[in-house]
């Protein structure tokens, strides 16, 4: 059994609904027993989103829009792909009645004024509600036997609007007592992404990469053999190919180099949203919908050998690096703690720390957007010892780039680093920090904006990774 995914670009118009059926009809051949998992299609949870809050800031008219407009791009595909005039009829039917929910919603939002975390995940989830009934009656219309299910039905999460936290117990047992059944006659369950509920049946939604997270949920109460994620990209890539032209499908990764990638940037799969199947040993694909005989990538607990110690180079944008410097703070105990603790209470996230085994500096990264108040709170933190000497500046470089070479088999293979900075320095790219975890899983230093391009590219040469592939066959991995 394996439980399939597809997300917003997926079924992003008519053309992606018909490619999403022939794959679950193709991968139905090889396993009747399927589970689908959709998103919203693209662009319908932002203009939910975006209507809400506008409708919370006294502006009525974006609301009003959007009703008309989700109608109809919803009904396009309903009216071009459901030949049946019942089966159409009773899908128009709920599609307007989803969205004279929104706009009630919407009136409420507007009269009162504000818009509450739980507020925003009812109308955020009429998108996914949309979705999978559209595309159960695609697939049925193509003589897939399916049958949508509110996802608010089987997974419970606590109250936490907006990225709740799944209550697996109560959630397993709801999922096999609603699904197995339906498996066991041969029906397709096509289950809404994103949403769950209390258990008081109150809407959550389960936050960035939630579809995600649903497939795994749902992947792990029915111990599935594989949970697919479909999107429109070939798996994960060495790069980006926006960057590096000759950037290569990774034919498998590690949890742990997949949860580095994403942490860094790459879009790949969010850690958290993966958990559930990780904790299973549960192999994640990412498959394009577009492309489904193409290459993918397998997220596996142990891959084969790679033969390369680096998998893939990502880069974050769009940083600063903010300094504490000062010759007083050599030995002087609770510097960092003081330092970290006033970066703590802007709530911003640290992205990267590195500090002078001298201990006159200390060093990290955080987004540009956040670095002013952010060098105020450390300002009022350290007033004390700037006014005494003790810390000379507190500053911060802006347009500056982090780029993480990461690999697992990089651990304890000899001159990965020198050759990482070898290949920089024959380009003349100044590195400004750099910092290497204790698992030797990746390896993080900061440029220039204006350099990080081509850093990326200088590295992704020096280990051969447009031959990614290659490398991995003959290290004895099967294509």
């Amino acid at each position: 059994m394996r439980v399939l995914k597809f997300g917003g670009t997926s079924v992003g118009s008519t053309e992606a609904f018909e490619q999403v059926s022939r794959v679950v009809a193709g991968e139905r051949e090889r396993d009747p027993r399927l589970v689908v998992v959709t998103s919203a299609m693209a662009g319908v949870t932002d203009a939910l989103i975006r209507s809400a809050k506008a409708a919370a800031a006294g502006d009525e008219m974006p609301y009003r829009e959007a009703r008309n407009d989700l109608l109809v791009k919803h009904q396009i595909v309903a009216g071009q792909l459901i030949e049946d005039g019942i089966e159409r009829a009773a899908i128009s039917h709920l599609l307007d009645e989803k969205l004279r929910e929104f706009e009630r919603l919407c009136q409420s939002i507007y009269v009162l004024g504000e818009l509450t975390p739980r507020g925003l995940d009812v109308v955020s989830s009429l998108g996914e509600q949309m979705a999978a009934p559209l595309l159960a009656a695609v697939l049925r219309a193509r003589g897939i036997p399916a049958q949508s299910v509110d996802a608010r039905e089987i997974i419970v999460t606590d109250d936490t609007f907006g990225a709740a936290n799944p209550l697996l117990e109560e959630t397993c047992r709801r999922v096999r007592e609603k699904l197995l059944p339906m498996l066991e006659e041969g029906t397709v369950p096509v289950v809404t992404g994103f949403i769950a509920a209390t258990p008081e049946g109150i809407t959550t939604t389960l936050g960035r990469g939630g579809s995600d997270y649903t497939a795994a949920i749902l992947g792990a109460c029915l111990s599935a053999e594989e949970v697919q994620i479909w999107t429109d990209v070939n798996g994960v890539l060495t790069a980006d190919p926006r960057i590096v032209p000759d950037a290569r499908t990774l034919p498998e990764l590690s949890y742990v180099e997949a949860a580095e990638l994403a942490y860094f940037g790459a879009k790949v799969l969010h850690p958290k949203t993966i958990l559930p199947a990780v904790e299973k040993g549960i192999p994640i694909r990412v498959r394009n919908t577009f492309d489904p005989d193409g290459p993918d990538t397998r997220i596996v607990p142990e891959p084969k050998p790679a033969g390369t110690p680096v998998k893939a180079i990502t880069a974050i944008r769009d940083l600063a690096l903010v300094t504490v410097e000062g010759r007083g703070m050599m030995g002087v105990p609770g510097i960092a703690a003081r330092t970290f603790g006033a970066v703590a209470r802007t709530g911003v996230s640290v992205l990267m720390i590195s500090q002078a085994s001298s201990e006159q500096s200390i060093c990290f990264v955080i987004p540009s957007r956040d670095v002013e108040r952010v060098v105020l709170s450390l300002q009022e933190e350290l007033e004390r010892e700037l006014r005494r000497g003790f810390v000379d500046h507190i500053e911060a470089m802006e347009n500056i780039v982090i780029v993480a070479v990461v690999g697992s088999s990089m651990r304890g293979t000899p001159g990965i680093a020198a050759r990482v900075f070898g290949a920089l320095g024959e380009a003349n790219i100044n590195v400004i920090a750099i910092a290497q975890g204790s698992s030797e899983v990746n390896i993080s230093l900061v440029v220039g904006d204006d350099q990080a391009d081509e850093a990326v590219r200088r590295i992704h040469a020096a280990f051969e990774l447009h031959r990614v592939a290659e490398l991995w066959a003959q290290a004895g991995g099967s294509l």
